[in-house]
């Protein structure tokens, strides 16, 4: 079993590439390689294949990256299913779990994040969650995009470690954390490693 991202930057067009490609693959090469982990094609698009228990996370790792910068956005699909074909190029391989985020890709409309097993007791109550959990994370500003970004790539370090990582006061780690849903987005995740975990 795999988790394959199909994402595209929303507003890229509108924006400076030299802004946002160079995040984009930074935060992408934390996830692997490139090119049979990872790719960046048709100018904004991008591939990634990881664990299926860190697919969530990682969807919202990098929409934390991406906000930093006001202007933009990632809309991603996460499919999860079996890998039949493995090439040198992420993008020239097969399998269930690249059928499923490329036909779940297409059919984003509104949302900016969603998810397609084979397994609709999982995608019925997984997609709910995102939803909701969207009205928030659409919403967040820069700073509380970058703070989020960082209490996920340090997961265990207390607040006040977060605020001297960013030159910030603990009471602001604190709200922004709060404002931007972490908590509730650690226990959502904690849930979708449960489910996931049973496949």
């Amino acid at each position: 079993m795999i988790a394959v991202i199909t994402g595209d930057v929303i507003n890229s067009k509108t924006g400076n590439v030299k802004e946002w490609l160079p995040l984009l693959k930074d935060i992408l090469s934390s996830y692997g390689s490139t090119p049979k982990h990872w790719e960046v094609y048709r100018g904004d698009s991008f591939q990634l294949a990881l664990d299926p228990k860190k697919a969530l996370l990682a969807a919202i790792h990098i929409k934390s990256v991406l906000k930093q910068i006001k202007t933009y956005d990632v809309r991603m699909a996460i499919g999860i299913g079996k890998e039949t074909y493995s090439a040198h190029k992420i993008t020239e391989s097969n399998g269930s779990a690249y059928v499923n985020s490329g036909e779940c890709f297409e059919n984003l409309r509104k949302d900016s994040l969603a998810l397609k097993t084979t397994h609709s007791n999982i995608d019925i109550p997984v997609n709910i969650m995102i939803k909701l959990a969207l009205l928030t994370i659409d919403n967040w500003s820069p700073v509380v995009s970058k703070v989020i970004k960082t209490a996920i790539e340090y997961p265990k370090a207390p607040q006040k470690d977060l605020a001297k990582h960013l030159n910030r006061s603990q009471s602001n780690i604190s709200e922004a954390l709060k404002r931007g849903g972490y908590e509730e987005i650690a226990v959502m995740n904690q849930f979708y490693v449960t489910l996931i975990s049973k496949l």
